[in-house]
């Protein structure tokens, strides 16, 4: 199957690169491997993440369009009260972890309209329940990418000039033979001062396996017992303040104990930001609608309690010590702990949790309709760190951590293709690592990051671009995420126009200059605005 442009993964990221590289006037093939696009803002159910002035500034134009989609989704097919109706920044869910918090299933249909158009003329195929299996190539070409077609147990082979990578865990890089790190590099790697003193390869981020819920008053909803449920119940790193699922957990901030609270629609409005989780990820908060229209809140579960450490769903090689590496089998097999974990912590919260009343909370009811899933939790689990792409360019911790740039804010690149702001925010790992969190200034996406050191023509997506373990923290959220593969979609729409390639463009100075023309054209900011307070 020829076309102009493959691209591998249905996350925010993939999906962004095929309406960049549609409205370039190119015909997309886009595969996913579950039965939803969206990635982690749908079929992983987390609500998005971004940074102060999202509704101002510091996003691109079609990530903005995104997020009034779903603001007018609402509007038009929800009972909204009047004052919900009028907000311009109306929050469905009212969550605290962002300004727009919403069910998974209305940013899948938002999503689903802006490819609405695109499918109809037939520019942009989308392949969904595909999977990349292997892939061919000539010298530093990739000629084909072949993708199981996991409903009718058949393959198809994938032609294209360009191929993005926009899967979860970077999946095409091994498969296409692409240089690529994972883990944490050392300090010698990489100088930066929160690296360790020797790579650690197969230390990665928690992934969360979140799941939906709502509680109803009176009634009893609790879940068979895991037969895991004693394993996860006394489950405690060495670093965690007790027991894992326990509403005490370190601070992310000074990694001191911090207790939580967990009231169903409580009056918590005097608690920091994460300490109440009932309104932390509320994605439908009952009181912006009619009333008697729901008769709950819903309410994400992705908290401390549910990061998985025992081990990466990344296969990880070690050549000098098979023993220390982490094969497909093992890998897979952490995943489905990862769910089986959060599965266990829904049995703790309907029994144990600690309440004015005693013990559990059985009024709490699983949605597993949220994601249509039939073991009730998301589609897939959240992976906050992939496989990374060896880079001409490779953005460390002195780019852009507060301590180490100060009144100069974050490294400029001239050959920027976007932006992004977040703290470096690194959850609890494999490695045995605790939180990091580390300040960061608003930063810049570079060119060189999207380029690996020797494939020619085939581009990071997703979270797979030229970042470190410790940068990789704040290159992973929703509206980076996005930019990057609408970046990529414009690059590969940009080469294919002007007959020239990827690293060519970063290397000639007229060619980056009509190229980044082009990003600012589709609504791609490429700079901070100097604005007092940012």
């Amino acid at each position: 199957m020829g076309t102009d442009v493959v691209i591998v993964g249905g996350g925010l990221g993939g999906v962004a690169a095929a309406l960049a590289a549609a409205r370039s006037g190119f015909r997309v093939v886009l595969t996913e491997e579950t039965d939803w696009i969206g990635g982690q803002l749908t079929a992983q159910g987390v609500p998005a993440d971004e940074h102060p002035w999202i509704e101002r500034f510091g996003c691109t134009a079609s990530y903005r369009a995104l997020r009034d989609g779903i603001r007018d989704y609402y509007r038009q097919w929800y009972p909204v009260t009047p004052q919900a109706r009028t907000a311009r920044a109306f929050n469905p869910g009212n969550g605290r972890v962002s300004n727009l918090c919403a069910e998974p299933r209305v940013g899948l249909a938002v999503l689903l309209g802006m490819l609405a158009p695109h499918r109809a003329s037939g520019r942009i195929d989308v392949r969904l329940r595909h999977r990349p299996v292997s892939a061919t190539t000539d010298g530093d070409t990739v000629t084909s990418v072949t993708v199981h077609d996991l409903e009718n147990d058949v393959r198809r082979t994938l032609v294209a000039p360009y191929i993005l990578d926009a899967t979860e865990t970077g999946d095409l890089l091994p498969l296409t033979g692409t240089e690529y790190v994972t883990g944490f590099e050392s300090r010698d790697d990489t100088g930066e001062p929160s690296a360790p003193a020797e790579r650690q390869p197969a230390n990665m981020q928690a992934v969360s396996w979140c799941f939906a819920i709502e509680h109803r008053a009176g009634e009893d909803h609790t879940i068979d017992k895991p037969d895991d449920y004693a394993f996860w119940r006394g489950y405690q790193p060495p670093y965690w303040p007790g027991p894992m699922f326990g509403m005490v957990a370190p601070s992310p901030w000074d990694l001191k104990p911090a207790e939580r609270t967990f009231i169903p629609h409580g009056d918590t409005a005097h608690l920091g930001a994460d300490r109440d989780l009932w309104q932390f990820r509320r994605i439908l908060d009952r009181d912006n609608f009619a009333p008697g229209t729901f008769a709950s809140d819903l309410v994400i579960v992705n908290w401390p309690m549910i990061d998985y450490v025992e081990g990466p769903v990344i296969p990880v090689g070690d050549d000098s010590d098979p023993a220390a590496g982490v094969d497909a089998e093992a890998a897979a097999a952490h995943a489905e702990g990862a769910l089986r974990m959060s599965r266990s912590f829904l049995y703790w919260l309907q029994t144990e949790l600690p309440t004015t009343d005693g013990a559990g909370l059985p009024g709490l009811r699983l949605r597993g309709d949220v994601f249509g899933t039939g073991h009730g939790m998301a589609k897939a689990p959240y992976i906050r760190e992939s496989r990374r792409i060896a880079a001409e360019y490779t953005v460390v911790e002195q780019d852009i951590a507060l301590a180490q740039r100060g009144d100069r804010g974050a490294a400029r690149y001239a050959d920027s293709v976007g932006i992004g702001s977040y703290r470096i925010d690194l959850h609890p790992s494999t490695g045995g690592d605790n939180y990091i969190d580390v300040a960061a200034t608003p930063f810049q996406i570079p060119l060189g990051a999207l380029l690996p050191v020797r494939t020619r023509n085939l581009l990071p997506a997703a979270k797979n671009l030229g970042t470190t373990h410790i940068t990789n923290g704040c290159y992973r959220l929703h509206p980076v995420e996005w930019n990057i593969g609408e970046s990529a979609g414009l690059l590969a729409a940009y080469c294919l126009t002007h007959r020239t390639t990827p690293h060519q463009v970063r290397a000639d100075a007229e060619h980056l200059s009509a190229y980044q023309k082009t990003l600012t054209d589709h609504g791609v900011e490429l700079a901070w605005p100097d604005v007092h307070g940012y």
